[in-house]
């Protein structure tokens, strides 16, 4: 294959820059990141990266698309020690009052740590492909041509760095639109939703046992607590535990504490699984303020040779761990784009990952509109399908090829249309005109009030 240059720069040697040097490989003829962090020989958390302390979700396309890139890496980092499992039958969701029935839903899933991943999806770039990375390196500006038509390169401390394409991976701190301005244009327009988020993450010595032999308990924040936990068996016979609420709402510090909060959580499996377990670590604290959506592609004037790319584009709401499959999905995009040429890149791409974005967006902001404090924000076509996929998990209570149609969904596999194909239509009315199965009875009072009110509308 023809190279469209000699070289280009990633910003960022997060998953969305690692991702994004890996197609760039396929289309310059050396790629360097830029890292302002140092980064670690082996699988553990980095200065730069706060949130990778905290539990992760790979969904099942993204793993799909990264053994695409990486032939081997799903079966690699399960010899590292990342869980296998099925995304339904080896799960317990909670979520509008009801669990998702148990089965076989055919999306192979792994969980592991985000330090786990990072270091071999690392590894294995630096290992196989013609790039390189630069760590303790920060970029101050952009370098443009004398008309500010086209990107050259990147300011580091010292020196000047040339290059064909130059894409900011950077996260959700990017300086992009600083950068860009200087260069003389607009910023884009912006959507937030400041769901001000907060948790806190400790690990669990873990035994085959802990929750009846499930690798993943899930509670969704719910009316009237707004509380959520997730627990994931991860690598090391461990459990990364993970709970915390909206508008800064987390637990307090020290074991009884943490405790205590999960008992406040709209089912039991995760205190269950906090009194059983040893813990391994304290709790370490994690905020989020804000969905951010920048909408690079209603721009009409932009410059050749840059792009932004992954959480520097859109930052996600964390809870939903959606932002590493994202990227992933962005990556194939762009490396669509590049291989129709470099001339116009940054519309098209921008085009492109907007469409991406669109559906974990809607998912993600659909589900936090919800909540009462932003639900003024909430669109009609927003009620009607939070009042669907309610009915959607009433019905996936009972039928597992229900809860198989919205995990689908959930994991990017699918677009949200499918959940209005007409066989899982007919299959969610009828599991609404059955009873609903209660939460256990040891269930705190939230959680079976919820089952109540749902009977409730149902019958």
């Amino acid at each position: 294959m023809d190279k469209l240059g000699a070289h280009a720069i990633v910003i960022g040697a997060g998953i969305g820059g690692l991702v994004a040097a890996r197609v760039l490989a396929n289309h310059y003829g050396r790629v360097t990141l830029l890292e302002r962090d140092t980064l670690p020989t082996k699988a553990e958390p980095r200065k730069g990266v706060p949130h990778g302390r905290h539990a992760h979700g790979l969904l099942a396309r993204g793993r799909e698309v990264l053994e695409q890139m990486f032939p081997g890496l799903t079966d690699e980092l399960i010899d590292a020690g990342a869980i296998p499992g099925d995304t339904l039958g080896d799960s317990r969701w909670f979520n509008f009052g009801v669990y998702l029935a148990n089965g076989h839903s055919g999306l192979r899933s792994i969980l592991l740590s985000r330090p786990l991943l990072e270091t071999h999806l690392r590894r294995r770039l630096l290992a196989d492909f013609s790039v390189s990375v630069r760590e303790q390196t920060s970029v101050q500006a952009l370098c443009a041509d004398v008309d500010g038509l086209r990107v050259t390169g990147v300011r580091v401390p010292g020196e000047t760095l040339a290059a064909d394409l130059v894409v900011d991976a950077s996260g959700r701190h990017s300086h992009s639109s600083e950068w860009l301005a200087h260069l003389g244009y607009a910023p884009p327009a912006e959507e937030i939703i400041g769901v001000r988020i907060s948790y806190a993450t400790r690990f669990l010595r873990r035994r085959p046992e802990h929750l009846g032999g499930k690798r993943v308990a899930l509670i969704a924040a719910h009316e009237p607590v707004w509380r959520f936990g997730v627990a994931l068996a991860v690598e090391h016979d461990r459990w990364i535990v993970t709970q915390g609420g909206y508008f800064d709402d987390m637990p307090g510090s020290g074991d009884a504490a943490y405790l205590e909060f999960a008992r406040t959580l709209a089912a039991p499996d995760i205190a269950g699984l906090l009194a059983a377990a040893d813990p391994i670590t304290a709790p370490v604290g994690f905020g989020f303020p804000a969905s951010r959506r920048s909408r690079y592609e209603r721009l009409t004037r932009f410059p050749e040779g840059y792009l932004v790319f992954g959480d520097a584009l859109c930052s996600f709401n964390p809870i939903y761990g959606q932002g590493m499959t994202a990227s992933a999905l962005e990556a194939v995009a762009l490396d669509d784009c590049l291989a129709q040429g470099s001339r116009f890149l940054a519309p098209r791409f921008f085009a492109k990952a907007s469409d991406i974005i669109d559906t974990p967006w809607q998912i993600a902001a659909g589900n936090d509109l919800r909540h009462p404090r932003l639900s003024s924000h909430q669109s009609t076509i927003g009620r009607f399908m939070n009042w669907y996929i309610g009915k959607v998990h009433q019905a996936g209570a009972m039928d597992p090829a229900v809860a198989c149609a919205f995990l689908r969904v959930a994991n990017l596999m699918e677009p949200p249309t499918q959940l209005f194909a007409g066989g899982t239509v007919l299959k969610v009315v009828r599991g609404n005109l059955r009873s609903i199965p209660r939460p256990p009875k040891n269930a705190p009072p939230t959680s079976r009030r919820a089952a109540a009110n749902i009977a409730e509308m149902v019958d």
